[in-house]
């Protein structure tokens, strides 16, 4: 890296008198080509209580001496534009003001803040910096600025973003921190990326509101703290593995004065003597780099020096300035901050280029450094090593490993040479074998334990089928005995029904002569019932989800007959109906309007497209003849918004009614559910109930009175069970047929057939018994059937 070496660069500031101050005597002495020289006369009655050989003349060597008439720009030209292009080059640079309260260091390093042209040091290298790194398109750069202040030994951060404008004991306290290489880095100071002149300034104008003012005597508002604004600057050539980092410190010490001369006491007091401290720590260290011979320089003395210790005597470029009140009550300050510079232009330091490898590139060096170490280890032994070993190498010594293995012998040994690569090899494979050996052992005594679960799975298995064997048995039992019950209770019905038949022949005579009476009123209720059980006694299989649930999804023939004869005497069966057929005409009222709403919806659009259409017409007449007025009455456009409203005011109708349909439909839907759902449960109940009381049999009287007992769980209206209540079956209508003749239920095919299907679908699996019942009952029917077609006659 390149290397700069050079002393600290000493400039001198001499600050324009006040009205009242009286001027001392100094000159400046330009005339040499390197440096400027400043001799400052002290005459002998000013040299009060000092014994009288005191010397009256006293020069000082500067790189350039900036007199009282001095301006910003020319302090800037001078002293900080070298050092910033510096930091731009990738060197690290300070620039620091020492001298006594009230001599110019803020002034000099901030600025004044009447006149633009009164910007200082800080204002103007920002400006300068951001300037080239506009203007530099050859490099990817990034700038970063922090803002410490040190008052009474304590670092405080004043770019802290909550605390804008606060009590310094309020901002976050700054501590210093060091790395195993002596690096310093500072715990707590944050960095804020600046990415244009406009975000720097507005940064530095933070920090100055944050600064800690106090008064003194000698100036209104002079910093009693030492202030550090550091620029951090990192640049990269685009495609470079190279990066450039610099820092560039700009630092406004507290004043240099003695505590007698500051007429102060208590707490300023204490801000005095901590400020005289570090100063005179600085001095100390200054004085250490000065002298050639010293090992030890006392950084850590204080904060203010292990910030700057790079700056002093370190990897920096660094430049001084030292502002001088030369007034009559100020000229031994004035000489005591000249003394203090002469000794920082002795120090020396070097400044090395930031510049930090790609890891890429280290990467490729290294890979060259490896292969040349190859060729040179292939010079000495006379064989071409290779990386990685050959297929016959390894197949060599896998027969070595085989023999030592199998060898019995203790004291043998495997010897395959100084070679790593080998050696690692051989521990490799040992582990190789030792793991395949483990895993052997483990499947051994897998395979037993698996084969035991196998055989113990197929046992359970077998013992859970007979489980579900055993309980369908038991099921389809109870079924067997439930049917044979029904049958029991319908062969009694159907020899009451015949007595009651033959009653009703003996006085047919009389329901001729008064064909107005109803067979209702003639005949018993249970007669009725029984036979309406028979014409629907299976109209359909389904809506049995808890059956199915039970039986494991296969719901029995059995089961679902029992539920169909059930379902024909439950008071919810004609709600159902009723209900189903209203859902399916406001569904297809629905669809239709739908429909209509399409259609309404599509005359709107061609009706707007066409008052589009309109606009375009008159808008390309009024180009082609602007004399005509725009805004002239168009019944054609007038009569379209007219059909567009009505239409809009129709299709609203519509769809309101199509809203009030849609919750009609979805209020059924669930009026049917519900419906469905106690039409289940009650069956679900007498089922359980029969089941659990497959053998219990029930005394019934064979009378026209209590006929209705035979189902006593069933939810029946029989008493007052008219025609009327049969939903499909043949109802006799006086008034259409007064003669009478034709007061019959014929037995016509459909009815015959349904009547007839139960037979064939009653499972006959229980003894001989149950199907001799099944058969009595089927032709106990036909003659309940043949007789009362007779009797009607």
């Amino acid at each position: 890296a390149a290397m700069l070496q050079e002393t600290i660069r000493v400039f001198a500031r001499v600050k324009p008198l006040g009205r009242r101050q009286q001027a001392g005597i100094y000159s400046v002495d330009e005339d040499e080509k390197s440096l400027s020289s400043l001799e400052i006369i002290v005459p002998r009655d000013l040299a009060d209580g000092f014994i009288n050989n005191k010397r009256e003349s006293y020069e000082f060597k500067f790189q350039k001496i900036f007199d009282q008439e001095a301006k910003q720009d020319v302090v800037f030209d001078n002293l900080a534009k070298p050092v910033a292009e510096r930091v731009l080059a990738g060197y690290n640079g300070t620039i620091f003001a020492y001298g006594q309260t009230g001599s110019g260091k803020t002034f000099t390093i901030t600025g004044g803040a009447e006149r633009y042209s009164d910007r200082g040091i800080i204002p103007r290298t920002l400006s300068y910096i951001f300037d080239h790194l506009q203007k530099d398109s050859s490099k990817v750069y990034t700038a970063h600025v922090s803002y410490l202040e040190i008052y009474n030994e304590c670092g405080y951060d004043l770019l802290d973003p909550r605390h804008e404008a606060s009590r310094l004991e309020d901002l976050p306290k700054v501590t210093i921190m060091e790395d195993p290489d002596q690096n310093i880095h500072l715990k707590n100071l944050s960095l804020h990326q600046a990415t244009s002149e406009e975000e720097a300034l507005n940064l530095l104008f933070l920090g100055d509101t944050n600064r800690m003012i106090a008064e003194t005597p000698m100036n209104q508002a002079s910093t009693r703290s030492h202030c550090i604004f550091t620029i951090h600057i990192s640049s990269k050539e685009p495609g470079s593995a190279t990066l450039r980092r610099s820092k560039l410190h700009l630092v406004d010490l507290a004043g240099s004065e003695r505590v007698a001369k500051t007429g102060v006491g208590g707490h300023l007091l204490t801000e005095a003597k901590y400020i005289n401290l570090s100063l005179h720590y600085l001095e100390q260290v200054i004085i250490a780099l000065a002298e050639k011979n010293r090992s030890h320089i006392p950084y850590r003395n204080s904060m203010m020096t292990s910030v700057l210790r790079d700056s002093l005597g370190g990897n920096c470029m660094t430049a001084m300035i030292a502002t001088l009140s030369i007034d009559k009550r100020n000229i031994d300050e004035s000489i005591s901050t000249c003394r203090f510079a002469q000794r920082v232009a002795l120090i020396r330091n070097e400044a090395v280029l930031n510049e930090e490898v790609d890891p890429r590139l280290m990467i490729i060096q290294l890979k060259k450094e490896i292969q040349e170490l190859k060729d040179e280890l292939a010079l000495v032994t006379g064989k071409q090593r290779m990386s990685e070993l050959s297929q016959e190498e390894l197949l060599q010594l896998d027969e070595l490993i085989e023999t030592f293995l199998e060898d019995n012998d203790p004291d043998s040994t495997l010897d395959v040479g100084a070679d790593m690569r080998k050696i690692k090899y051989c521990f490799i494979r040992f582990k190789q074998l030792l793991n395949q050996s483990k895993i052997s052992d483990k499947n051994l005594h897998l395979e037993h334990f698996s084969e035991e679960k196998d055989t113990n799975k197929e046992a359970e298995e077998k013992l859970e089928e007979l489980k579900k064997l055993k309980e369908l048995l038991q099921q389809r039992n109870n079924e067997i005995n439930i049917l044979v019950n029904v049958i029991k209770k319908e062969k009694r019905k159907a020899q009451h029904a015949l007595f009651q038949l033959n009653a009703a022949s003996a006085g047919s005579t009389i329901l001729e002569q008064s064909p107005s009476i109803n067979l209702s009123e003639s005949q018993s209720p249970s007669e009725y019932s029984s036979l309406k059980e028979t014409i629907d006694f299976r109209s359909s299989f389904h809506r049995l989800p808890f059956l199915c649930r039970q039986t494991g999804g296969n719901m029995s023939l059995g089961c679902q007959e029992a539920f169909e004869v059930f379902k024909q005497d439950h008071a919810d069966s004609i709600t159902i109906e009723d209900h189903k057929e209203l859902l399916k005409r406001r569904c297809a009222e629905a669809k239709c309007l739908g429909e209509k709403l399409n259609e309404v919806r599509n005359r709107i659009n061609h009706l707007k497209g066409a008052l589009t259409q309109r606009h375009i017409q008159k808008a390309a007449l009024a180009v082609s003849s602007p004399s005509e007025e725009l805004n002239t009455f168009d019944p054609v456009e007038e009569k379209l918004r007219m059909q567009i409203e009505e239409g809009k005011k129709s299709y609203k109708t519509m769809f309101n009614h199509l809203k009030g349909l849609k919750i009609e439909i979805e209020h059924l839907q669930l009026l049917m559910e519900k419906a469905k759902m106690k039409l289940q449960k009650d069956f679900e109940v007498w089922w359980s109930e029969e089941a659990a009381n497959p053998q219990q049999e029930k005394t019934e009287m064979v009378n026209s009175s209590n006929t209705a007992t035979v189902y006593p769980q069933f939810i029946t209206s029989s008493q007052h069970l008219s025609t009327n209540s049969f939903s499909g079956a043949t109802r006799v209508s006086p008034s259409e047929d007064p003669s009478g003749k034709n007061n019959s239920i014929t037995p016509s095919n459909p009815t015959s057939k349904l009547r007839t299907e139960p037979s064939s679908s009653v499972p006959l699996t229980g003894d001989s018994q149950a199907d001799a019942d099944i058969l009595a009952f089927i032709k106990a029917r036909q003659n309940i059937l043949q007789k009362k077609g007779k009797s009607c006659q």
